[in-house]
């Protein structure tokens, strides 16, 4: 039989709209993707009774022949009668999953093929492509042939005697690569890996004990050994129900996934839905590192089983693009745009049900089981924080869940929820207006003395670290009533929290007028603004400080960019202040020596910079100098 290929406008145009091929090597994903279709359809009929022979061996062979220029996918499923070859081959984008899919509605094998086009991907890597298929009627086998133009050839083939289809690839000059063995062994690990039916291609060296060798000590040699090489696992964890697995188990799997991953994942989400939309899938929590540079393209996306990609921006929120895993979902096509992500119903769907789990799951965490000292989330607070916080910025509704189990972490190693540590602090921390004032430590270390100070007058400080700090300051003063964060460096202690007493002035106006001066003339203006303040007798002479403002726009700026670039371009600057209370601030306005005057302005100076880890290079060396001559 000769004939031309009768192509469907009014079935290839929709397809073509969403199922456009971009890159070559999809061509195997297709071809295996219809093995797995014919053998699947062969175990339903087998389940119906339909089928009444022997299912036998279905593992589907991928095959090379260098020396002949071909790849051969073979599978032992249905098969094809003329009538279906004439049906689904030489009538393009009609496919044989939608007639099936359509018949047998109820089946439970999934179908990977929706639109008839996979076939025909083999023209892109191929000059000419066989067929040769029996049905597992009882009919002749057939042998289809093409050189890629709309002529073919079919006739009987008496040869052909197994029920199945082989599909052989003549590759063209141009696509050599795809006779070359790893070439072709990375594309099936990369699509086919999970695939649900097993997938043999080539062999693989194992080391085992002989059976008739033996070393010195008695104990059977290890030995090399060849073995069929299966590339794929055809019931991953993920199809599995979760109660069925171990810990251990999801670790496994993770390493599986991400065989380069040498760290063990925090904790994960089995994911299994069936309305209004199918999905499956584990999502690891990974420890997230103190840097706002997510690792991304660590989720891979799925159709029943088969591999579509790791490009998964749309089909998950953008925080939880920070997380690994895989999502499974016949709702996704195998062939999607990132357009069609951000488009599509389902997929918004998905998303939005992806992200609800992570919330309950987070939420789940946060109760403390009876007898536990803490609860499992603050046992993995400080390895996710930066995670809830992304979350809590880019995504209004999991900030609403998250408001309930956010927990905020004290300089002591504390851990409360908002609406606790509110309660906590409210009665001595609420300043002349009625704002509760949380105080912070980005670094409690280095803010160490402003810390002790504020905690001498019985405030309670948080330590507020992570690189989207400033950015999630503003979002919890905004949701948080009557609240302002500031941190414990960006003013004397007096004035953190401000309150109606005042401490009595010990300079009259005039003598302040005259300190002004002496203290500007000795610091750089630039870097530094001096204030005059009334402040206990035993606090510091100096001290400096920053503005919570500046400071913090300052730092959202330099990790934001856009429109709040001014802020990230304006210099540091501080404020010296100087509390006229002290002794020696009375010594350096009463110093008649200028000189005398001017040194101890700069000691007392350093003395505050020091404290702030403000005093480095030439200064400090000088500092040091000044201060063995005045000892």
């Amino acid at each position: 039989m000769e004939g031309k290929l009768n192509v469907q406008t009014e079935n290839i145009f929709p397809v073509i709209k969403k199922f456009l091929y971009s890159d070559h090597e999809i061509f195997l994903r297709e071809l295996i993707s219809n093995a797995v279709d014919a053998t699947q359809k062969l175990k339903t009929l087998s389940t119906r009774g339909e089928f009444k022979g022997e299912l036998g061996d279905l593992t589907i062979d991928v095959k090379l022949d260098p020396k002949k220029k071909t790849l051969t996918v073979s599978d032992r499923g249905i098969g094809m009668t003329a009538d279906e070859v004439e049906k689904y081959i030489n009538q393009i984008a009609f496919s044989g999953v939608t007639d099936f899919m359509e018949k047998y509605k109820d089946s439970h094998e999934p179908l990977i093929g929706h639109f008839g086009l996979g076939f025909y991907s083999a023209f892109m890597v191929s000059d000419k492509v066989e067929i040769f298929t029996k049905s597992w009627k009882d009919a002749p086998a057939q042998h289809w042939s093409c050189e890629g133009n709309p002529e073919f050839t079919m006739e009987e083939d008496k040869k052909h005697t197994d029920r199945g289809t082989d599909i052989v690839l003549h590759i063209a000059d141009d696509c050599k690569e795809f006779l070359e063995e790893g070439t072709v062994l990375q594309l099936l690990k990369k699509y086919c890996r999970f695939m649900p039916v097993a997938i043999r291609f080539g062999e693989e060296s194992v080391w085992v004990d002989s059976e008739t060798e033996c070393d010195k000590d008695g104990k059977p040699k290890r030995v090399e050994k060849k073995q069929p090489r299966i590339i794929n696992d055809p019931d991953p964890a993920w199809k599995k129900s979760p109660s069925s697995l171990t810990d251990e188990d999801y670790k496994k799997f993770y390493h599986e996934l991400f065989p380069m991953n040498f760290e063990e994942p925090l904790f994960q989400i089995h994911l299994n839905v069936d309305y209004p939309f199918n999905l499956t899938g584990i999502l690891y929590f990974p420890k997230v590192r103190k840097t706002i540079d997510p690792n991304r393209n660590k989720i891979q996306l799925y159709c029943n089983q088969v591999f579509v990609t790791d490009q998964v921006e749309g089909v998950v929120p953008d925080y939880l693009m920070l997380l690994h895993g895989v999502l499974d979902s016949p709702d996704i096509p195998l062939n999607v745009s990132r357009s069609y992500l951000q488009s599509d119903g389902n997929v918004k769907k998905i998303s939005q049900h992806i992200s609800k789990k992570v919330a309950d799951k987070l939420e789940e965490m946060s109760k403390k089981k009876e007898g536990e000292e803490k609860s499992a989330l603050e046992e993995k607070w400080d390895d996710i924080k930066i995670f809830v916080q992304y979350g809590m910025l880019t995504d209004e509704k999991f900030c609403e869940r998250a408001m309930k189990f956010y927990l905020l972490k004290g300089v002591d190693g504390t851990y409360y929820t908002l609406d606790s540590y509110r309660e906590k602090i409210k009665a001595l921390q609420t300043d002349k207006d009625k704002t509760v004032c949380y105080l912070y430590a980005s670094d409690a270390e280095e803010e160490h003395a402003y810390i002790e100070k504020a905690k001498a007058k019985g405030y309670d400080v948080l330590l507020m670290d992570s690189p989207l700090e400033s950015h999630f300051i503003n979002l919890l003063e905004q949701k948080l009533e009557k609240s302002r964060f500031v941190r414990v460096d960006s003013d004397t202690v007096e004035k953190l929290i401000p309150h109606d007493d005042a401490i009595p002035e010990k300079l009259t106006k005039e003598e302040k007028e005259k300190l002004q001066p002496i203290i500007e003339g000795e610091v750089d203006k630039q870097k530094f603004t001096v204030q005059l303040e009334s402040l206990e007798e035993s606090d510091a002479p100096m001290q400096v400080t920053q503005s919570e403002f500046m400071r913090r726009y300052r730092e959202m700026a330099q990790t934001s960019g856009g429109g709040m670039g001014f802020y990230g371009e304006l210099p540091e600057s501080y404020n010296l202040v100087v509390n006229i209370n002290h002794p020696l601030i009375s010594r350096v306005l009463n110093e008649t020596d200028t000189e005398k005057q001017k040194e101890l302005v700069h000691q007392l100076t350093d003395l505050a910079l020091l404290a702030n880890g403000l005093l480095k290079g030439e200064a400090l060396s000088k500092f040091l100098q000044r201060s063995v001559q005045m000892i």
